[in-house]
This record gives C-alpha cells, sequence and structure tokens, in this order.
C-alpha cells in the first residue's frame, strides 16, 4: 500500500537539515554561534536544523563558511534543491501560467522510455484530446484563481507533448477507472470527441489501455490516488494543493507493484470497448 506520497520529500529535505547539523556539531558551535557567524537570528538556525525552512543556495553557502566546510556546500545545494523540487505547490507552479507548467514536464516525458499511468479521476494527459484538456485545464484555472487563462493554449502544448505515445520504442501502460469515462469535464461535444478517441488510442501498438469495472468484484486494490511512474525511477503524485515527486527506490517500488495490482483487475480489447462505448451512449 503506498504510503503518504509527501514521504519522500519530507524525508530528502530532513537528510539536507541532518547534514547541516552535522557540519555545525563537528564545528564545535552551538545554534547561537552559527547564527551569529552566518550573519541571522537562531531561531533561522533551529528552523533549518528542524526540516522546517528550506535553506537556500546563500543559506548553504554562509553555513559551510562558518563550519569551515567550504567544499561541501555545492555537494549539499544541489542536494537541497532536489529536495525542494520533490514537493511543489500548486500556487507556486502555476504563477507562470499554465501553459509553461505543461512545457516544464515536456523534458521529462521525452526522455521516458516505459510509463505507468493510473488514474482514478481523469483521462490520463497522455491521452487527452485538446477540448478535453482545455475543459481540464480551464477548470484549474478557475479553481486556482489564476489571472490570466491560458487553459487552451496549454491544451495544445499538453497535446503536442504527448505526441510521444506514438513513436517506436516507447511503453505506454495506462489504468483507468470506470468512472473516468462519466467525470464530464467539458461540453458534451468535446466528451463524446474524447471517448472515441479512447476507442482508437488504445489500440495503438505502442499503448495498452485497462479499464478497471466500476462491477469489479473483490478488488486486490481499492481506488487509489492518481498517481504516474517514469522509467521505474520517479513517481509523480498531483493532490489538491501540490505535485509530489518520489524518487525513493523503495516507495518507487511499492507504486509499481500497486499498479501490477490494479492493471490486474483491468479488462482491456473488446471489454474495454463496451466499456466506453455504454458511456458515449450516455452523453445523448
Amino acid at each position: 500500500m503506498p504510503v503518504s506520497p509527501s514521504s519522500s520529500a519530507q524525508a530528502a529535505r530532513e537528510a539536507v537539515a541532518r547534514r547541516l547539523r552535522d557540519l555545525r556539531k563537528e564545528a564545535g558551535l552551538t545554534v547561537v554561534e552559527l547564527a551569529d557567524r552566518c550573519g541571522w537570528h537562531h531561531s533561522k538556525t533551529s528552523r533549518i536544523e528542524n526540516a522546517l525552512t528550506g535553506p537556500s543556495a546563500g543559506d548553504i553557502r554562509a553555513w559551510c563558511t562558518a563550519t569551515g566546510t567550504d567544499d561541501q556546500a555545492q555537494d549539499l545545494i544541489v542536494q537541497s534543491v532536489n529536495a525542494e523540487s520533490m514537493y511543489k505547490e500548486w500556487r507556486h507552479e502555476t504563477r507562470r501560467g499554465l501553459t509553461e507548467l505543461q512545457a516544464g514536464t515536456a523534458q521529462l516525458i521525452r526522455t521516458t522510455t516505459r510509463f505507468r499511468v493510473y488514474s482514478s479521476t481523469l483521462v490520463p494527459g497522455l491521452l487527452q484530446t485538446e477540448g478535453y484538456a482545455a475543459g481540464v485545464l480551464g477548470a484549474a484555472a478557475r479553481f486556482r484563481d489564476l489571472s490570466v487563462d491560458d487553459s487552451a493554449e496549454a491544451a495544445r502544448v499538453r497535446i503536442d507533448r504527448s505526441s510521444v505515445i506514438r513513436e517506436a520504442g516507447r511503453e505506454v501502460l495506462l489504468v483507468i477507472e470506470e468512472s473516468v469515462l462519466y467525470c464530464q469535464v467539458a461540453d458534451t461535444e468535446a466528451m463524446a470527441a474524447q471517448l472515441g478517441y479512447l476507442l482508437t488510442a488504445g489500440a495503438q501498438p505502442t499503448v495498452s489501455l485497462g479499464i478497471i469495472p466500476a462491477a469489479a468484484s473483490m478488488r486486490a486494490q481499492w481506488p487509489r490516488e492518481t498517481f504516474h511512474v517514469y522509467d521505474d525511477q520517479l513517481v509523480s503524485v498531483e493532490l489538491v494543493s501540490a505535485r509530489v515527486r518520489i524518487n525513493q527506490p523503495s516507495e518507487v517500488a511499492l507504486y509499481i507493484k500497486a499498479f501490477e495490482e490494479l492493471r490486474g483487475m483491468a479488462v482491456y480489447g473488446a471489454r474495454a470497448r463496451e466499456l466506453i462505448l455504454r458511456a458515449i451512449e450516455t452523453l445523448h
């Protein structure tokens, strides 16, 4: 069973905090003495050491200078940046708009060979049509009270980004709950186009689309949070307030285990098509 998706991010922050605390202690400095050398209040030192405040690059450089360990500053900065990138609040991620947010993940998608995607909420981005994507992103813009709604442009970027699934050498494994087919986040015409696209997308040689029927009995896994696994190396989970990226091997393995169990409960081919056609019929 996957643990809290923010645990990897917190563990990474705590690892940086512990290392900084160790450097202070090895230098024989108290919290107050370290703060004096760095030119800040001692409470800041305590917040950093307790992983309550993430240190900036400047903070780390000042800390290492104060403890006589300048040679360790760069490694710690990189470690800290990686830790902070694991947990990104949407309010920060969307400050420059939804289009830039979509473009920001393009490199990750381009360099991934095997995708595992489980969704209990929406059609996965990799299989979204432009109209459906615009509906999803438009709702996100309204919910987050963005000053500029660039959801239409962001939808086009998302679709362009998703073209990689048709490339030879990719393996795109997707599992959705049947309820996803009935979650109307766009107008009827866009929903019909989206569901129609699922009928053809699932037949592509690089794509495996499974649907877990609502009537499935004796589930090995109950509906989970939507998550993406990239090449067995990284898991991305989208929460209401933030996006969490997990790279701790034990947690990644747990998500892969959950995915495989969910995948085993899904139906494919003709049976999946039946579920999609049934959902299309309800739109008319």
